[in-house]
C-alpha cells in the first residue's frame, strides 16, 4: 500500500540485526529499503504520505520514513549511493517545510495536498487548516534524528539545520508560559476547548535535548526543554494507587481526509479522542528520559 507508516517500525531490526547477526533480520531491512523506490512521488519529488491520499505530504510521514533511510545508508551503503540518499532525505525534509509553511503563524501546518483537490486543503495553496502539535513533534524529531547520521558537511544539511533552528524559535515563543508545554492546535493555544497535550509536548522537548547535543541548536534552548520537562513530570505523568506510573492527555489519533472524511478544522482535532498510556506519547516520554540523562551523564 506504500503507507510511510510502514517503514517507521522497522527500525528495531538495525539493533536487532546487530545482535544476531542472523540474515533474515538484513533481509528484511532491505525490503523496507526498497518500498523508497517505488514509493509515488509529486513532481518536486515529494514522496505520498500513502497511495490512498494521493499528492498529500503530511508532517508525519517525514518521520515515519527518513531516519530510516538515513540509518540504512549510514550503515551499509557506501558512496555513490549513500550520498544519494542522504540528499533524498535532505529533499522531503525541505520540500514538506516549502508545502506546509504557514507565514502568519510561523508554524508549519499538518498535511499539504500538492494537487488542491482534497475537500480540507486551501484550494490556494494545498495546505490542511491547522498546525496540529503531534505533527510538528514528528517533524521536529525526524529532523534531529536525521541530523545524526548526516555528515556536518554534507551539500543541503545546512538547510535542514535552518529549518529546526526555526522551529527551536517558534517553540519558545508558543509554549504555554506557566507549564512549558505546548497545546494539542498550536496556531490555536490558549483559546477555548484547546489543551496541553503530551504527545506534542515529549516530542518538542526531545528535539530540543537532541538538538543542543548534536551540536546544532544553542544551549539557551536547554532552558525551553527543562520547563517542558518539570511540566511533563509535574502535569501529564501519574502514579496509581498500585505504583504504576501513567502518561496521559494523549491525543490517540488524529488525520486528515480518509474513511471518516476527517476535515481537520479547529473542532475535529480538540474533539479526537483522548487515551492515557498511547505509545505515541510513551516513546517520545522515553527518549526524552534518555537525553536528560545523557545531558546530566549518566
Amino acid at each position: 500500500d506504500y503507507s510511510l507508516d510502514r517503514i517507521n517500525s522497522g527500525k528495531y531490526l538495525f539493533d536487532v540485526y546487530d545482535l544476531t547477526g542472523e540474515e533474515r533480520y538484513k533481509k528484511a531491512l532491505d525490503l523496507l529499503r526498497s518500498q523508497f523506490e517505488n514509493q509515488p512521488r509529486n513532481e518536486d519529488g515529494g514522496f505520498w504520505h500513502k497511495k490512498v491520499y494521493p499528492h498529500q505530504v503530511w508532517l508525519d510521514g517525514i518521520y515515519m520514513g527518513s531516519p530510516f533511510l538515513a540509518e540504512y545508508a549510514s550503515r551499509y551503503e557506501s558512496d555513490p549511493l549513500r550520498s544519494a540518499d542522504y540528499a533524498e532525505v535532505i529533499r522531503q525534509i525541505v520540500m514538506a517545510a516549502h508545502h506546509t509553511y504557514d507565514y502568519e503563524s510561523r508554524l508549519y501546518k499538518h498535511a499539504c495536498d500538492v494537487s488542491r483537490q482534497m475537500f480540507w486543503c486551501d484550494p490556494v495553496t494545498g495546505q490542511s487548516k491547522h498546525c496540529w502539535g503531534r505533527a510538528l513533534g514528528w517533524y521536529a524529531m525526524a529532523i534531529v534524528d536525521n541530523l545524526e547520521f548526516i555528515p556536518a558537511d554534507f551539500e543541503g544539511r545546512k538547510q535542514v539545520v535552518d529549518i529546526l533552528l526555526h522551529i527551536a524559535a517558534q517553540l519558545e515563543r508558543y509554549a504555554d508560559p506557566e507549564t512549558g508545554l505546548w497545546y494539542q492546535v498550536m496556531d490555536r493555544s490558549g483559546e477555548p476547548g484547546n489543551y496541553l497535550e503530551s504527545s506534542a509536548s515529549c516530542m518538542f522537548a526531545y528535539a530540543l535535548y537532541k538538538g543542543v547535543r548534536l551540536g546544532v541548536l544553542p544551549e539557551k534552548y536547554l532552558a525551553v526543554a527543562d520547563k517542558a520537562w518539570q511540566g511533563i513530570l509535574d502535569r501529564f505523568i501519574k502514579v496509581d494507587e498500585k505504583g504504576q506510573v501513567h502518561i496521559t492527555e494523549v491525543c490517540a489519533v488524529a488525520g486528515l481526509g480518509g474513511k471518516e472524511k476527517r476535515p481537520g478544522d479547529y473542532d475535529y482535532y480538540i474533539h479526537e479522542k483522548k487515551r492515557d498510556n498511547d505509545a505515541k506519547a510513551v516513546g517520545p516520554f522515553i527518549l526524552t528520559a534518555l537525553e536528560v540523562e545523557r545531558l546530566q551523564g549518566k
